[in-house]
């Protein structure tokens, strides 16, 4: 059966260190599934450098969307991050957040079907206020669903607070 971890929390408030330490704390050879796309060849330099910095104990693996093609069986993976994941399904379905949010799903159970541990990370933007910007605002709603959506089935559930995780389910 899989287990679900769900990580949220604000920019730099240590998501990414708390579930890669709580990934080498579950397994000595875990995997990292970066969902980033590569925007130029600045961001490609620095992807290579989050990699390089993980160390050699890690498989990274890195997919833009169709994350359910991979079969982790009995793993630990560490999806870094929904927000960059989410970017990818907004810009290619031209801010359609029913068409986003349907692929999404999709690709997120067809994954949680294979017996693993997975360690998700997101971003919680939606404590900022209203913006004036339409774009933003489509995508602050639709992170928000997915982030419900995500934390629902979870099976733990951690909000970070200045490097300081606070399980909260």
């Amino acid at each position: 059966m899989s287990k679900v971890i769900y990580v949220s929390g604000g920019q730099k408030s240590g998501k990414t260190t708390f579930a890669q330490n709580l990934a080498l704390s579950l397994s000595k050879n875990p995997i990292y599934l970066a969902t980033s796309r590569v925007w130029d060849e600045d961001y490609k330099k620095r992807i290579d450098r989050h990699k390089s910095d993980r160390g050699d104990e890690w498989t990274n693996i890195e997919e833009e969307k169709y994350i359910s093609k991979y079969k982790f069986e009995n793993k630990v993976v560490l999806i870094d991050c929904v927000t960059l994941w989410m970017t990818n399904f907004f810009y290619d379905n031209n801010q359609d957040i029913g068409k986003c949010i349907e692929e999404a799903k999709t690709e997120l159970n067809g994954l949680l079907k294979t017996d693993a541990t997975y360690i998700i990370v997101s971003n919680e933007i939606g404590l900022g206020g209203t913006l004036a910007d339409k774009m933003a605002c489509k995508f602050i709603d639709l992170l928000g669903l997915i982030n419900q959506y995500i934390a629902n089935i979870s099976d733990e559930t951690y909000i970070m607070f200045s490097g300081i995780p606070v399980k909260i389910k």
